[in-house]
């Protein structure tokens, strides 16, 4: 699945569940909610490094809550560049691809 694709797939499943919901998707939602998923990301990070309790959970559940927490940020980070417009390849490709070591 291409970037774009995966963005319109995500943008479905985050507007029916705030409609579902009653909630209102506004500039600082999507950066809130970009900002509550990297905190679930540390915290999932800290327990699977043990810089944290885990809370009786197994190794394979750690793994797991860290895999889920990644997901969660890529999938905001998606929403937030669709909601401000933001082509992310295109952007990725102007700041990141200069530096490849096959272009230079």
């Amino acid at each position: 699945m291409d970037l774009g694709r995966l963005t319109d797939e995500v943008e479905a499943v985050s507007s029916a569940y705030a409609d579902k919901h009653g909630i209102t998707r506004d500039a600082t939602w999507f950066l809130l909610k970009l900002q509550e998923e990297v905190g679930e990301l540390t915290q999932a990070f800290l327990m699977r490094s043990g810089q944290a309790r885990t809370k009786g959970r197994s190794p394979e559940e750690l793994d797991e809550g860290l895999r889920a927490e990644l997901a969660d940020v890529l999938a905001h980070v998606l929403l937030m560049a669709r909601h401000h417009g933001i082509d992310l390849e295109a952007e990725i490709d102007r700041k990141w691809m200069p530096w490849h070591p096959d272009r230079a």
